[in-house]
């Protein structure tokens, strides 16, 4: 019989999260304003091949579940609010640990905040014709904005948050459900590019296959989450790993019939003339084909909430890790004050959004995006790797929950993964390297903090 509570530290949290619950929670951090844009990525890098970029998609998916079941045993025997931090600094060193914590601050966090602030002026590209710089400068006007925004109180950001939360759905619904039902087009689902008869050599096809897959895992990354609420979920032992099947697979369905919507709409080589145009919201079109100035405005106007939510749950959220780790002395100590006025770390705000304005200034969308991902897929195959290191490091400890299929799951998993990252190093060395070179910057940086703090190791004592 499950226990109805389970104590952690002096408290005890309520075991009231059931199956349906887990499914809700991955499902509304899973599904953000990447599948908006990424579509055209992964349908470039598979040179346009209708057919193999939804299996790219589908592929994505499957990657991501995989991922999402190691990382359930993980939040299952370790419940802390920590979660990447605390299994990284425990399975390998408190340097990895402090490490996650500093590419957020220079890679993942701050640089989806730049992505998203571009991704949002970007919508408009289908209707003004907006010149690069112009992009970066209203980009930073919209970070500066919602920076404002968040020094002004959680309560006003969290408000906008929970609307957003709601809009930026509207979009993907209108598209698949006006795509299959009014699309004309028959799209050649065929693994063979536009204008190519002769397809791809084997070597080519994993290549772009790679490539194109690691553009989509952006549109699935909130697995990871799941893992905060794993102490309080009723029977974590059947409904984590279900939560992650269901939730991903049913995400997985939803992203690849909305790009298929909109290949039953929009033929190949209008799609192709749109990209390169900069346009890359192909959603505004089938709206516009099938409703009308009307529709095209209902679809982008939700596309631009929802892009602007995500915007503002990444300056709300990412600066409180900087805020923890600065209060366990391995951040500056400004990061660690609490404005007594609107009770937010404000400095660790502003930081946060300095650092993503910044890469707005140096990188465009798709390189931004890039890096993120590389980085996070990085940090997450360490993760992953670390169910192995915990079952032999910590043969006790005790697991609600196991990957189903024991470790030959979790290799499975690490050779994907590790394909994916491999080739996306070969495919685009600069970015991947920058994803390199900030690990490795951190490491010196953890090594100057832990001289200050005395030779004591780095705890994430704040974040758990």
């Amino acid at each position: 019989m499950e226990n109805k509570s389970t104590t952690v530290g002096n408290g005890k949290f309520k075991r009231e999260i059931g199956l349906f619950g887990g499914i809700s929670l991955v499902a509304g951090m899973t599904i953000g304003s990447g599948i908006y844009y990424l579509g055209s990525y992964v349908l470039e890098r598979t040179h346009m091949s209708m057919g193999l970029a939804l299996i790219c998609w589908i592929i994505g998916g499957i990657v991501s579940i995989l991922g999402g079941l190691c990382f359930a045993e993980l939040g299952a025997s370790m419940p802390v609010q920590g979660g990447m931090t605390t299994y990284l600094s425990r399975a390998y060193n408190p340097a990895v640990g402090f490490i996650n914590g500093f590419c957020l601050f220079l890679a993942n966090g701050s640089g989806s905040i730049a992505a998203l602030a571009i991704a949002c002026v970007t919508v408009f590209a289908g209707t003004f014709a907006i010149g690069e710089m112009t992009v970066k400068i209203l980009a930073i006007i919209i970070i500066v904005l919602f920076t404002a925004l968040n020094l002004r109180g959680v309560k006003f950001a969290s408000l906008f948050q929970n609307f957003t939360m709601v809009v930026r759905v509207i979009p993907i619904i209108l598209i698949i459900a006006l795509g299959l039902a009014l699309g004309n087009e028959t799209p050649d689902l065929s693994f063979v590019p536009a204008g190519n008869s002769t397809g791809f050599t084997f070597g080519g096809m994993v290549t772009i296959i790679a490539y194109a897959t690691f553009a989509s895992l952006w549109a699935y990354e909130g697995w990871t989450n799941l893992n905060t609420v794993a102490e309080e979920m009723k029977n974590p032992r059947r409904d984590l790993p279900l939560s992650i099947i269901l939730s991903l697979g049913f995400i997985m369905i939803i992203y690849t019939l909305f790009n298929f919507a909109i290949y039953k709409v929009i033929p190949a080589n209008e799609i192709t003339d749109m990209m390169k145009a900069g346009n890359i919201y192909f959603g505004n079109e089938v709206a516009n084909r099938l409703m009308g100035n009307f529709g095209y405005w209902i679809v982008l106007i939700g596309m631009v909430v929802g892009i602007l939510g995500t915007v503002n749950g990444d300056i709300l959220t990412f600066p409180r890790t900087y805020y923890a780790m600065a209060k366990d002395g391995y951040f500056p100590k400004s990061f660690a004050k609490i404005n007594p006025v609107t009770g937010v770390p404000s400095a660790a705000i502003l930081a946060s959004s300095a650092v993503a304005i910044i890469m707005v200034l140096l990188r465009n969308l798709e390189q931004l995006t890039d890096l993120v991902i590389f980085t996070s897929a990085a940090l997450n195959t360490l993760a992953i790797f670390a169910v192995l290191i915990f079952r032999k490091k910590y043969p006790d400890m005790e697991r609600p929950y196991k990957v189903w299929g024991g470790p030959v799951t979790v290799a499975v998993t690490l050779i994907l993964f590790g394909v994916l990252l491999v080739n996306q190093l070969i495919t685009d060395p600069m970015n991947s390297l920058i994803g390199l070179v900030i690990p490795l910057v951190g490491y010196f940086v953890y090594l100057y903090f832990k001289k200050v703090n005395g030779g004591a190791d780095y705890t994430g004592k704040s974040i758990e």
